[in-house]
């Protein structure tokens, strides 16, 4: 079954940075575009990046551009998150997101707070 596991959240400083990982399995990886989501306290959960199969096309929300950037690993099934210059409104749950199917498919989050 699909398996989408996060890792690489913790307490970071602003100004700080920190990768986030995520890594698949059950499904082949490469034929997938990968997303990353978060969620503050008391919001909706937003779109932060997604990356297309290959890894040749990205988007990011315009709240993270020039500070976050997506990539992936289609040899080692993994998608990363590297969250630079962060902020203490980048605080959130991240969590990895594909679809495939017409089924949408969550990882369980990694919690990033960002605080002095």
């Amino acid at each position: 079954q699909v398996q989408l596991v996060e890792s690489g959240g913790g307490l970071v400083r602003p100004g700080g940075s920190l990768r986030l990982s995520c890594a698949a399995s059950g499904f082949t990886f490469s034929s997938y575009a990968m997303s990353w989501y978060r969620q503050a306290p008391g919001s909706e959960r937003e779109l932060v990046a997604s990356i297309s199969s290959a890894g040749g096309s990205t988007n990011y929300a315009n709240s993270v551009k020039g500070r976050f950037t997506i990539s992936r690993d289609n040899t080692k099934n993994t998608v990363y998150l590297q969250m630079n210059s962060l902020k203490p409104e980048d605080t959130a749950v991240y969590y990895c997101y594909t679809w495939i199917g017409r089924v949408n498919y969550w990882g369980k989050g990694t919690l990033v707070t960002v605080s002095s």
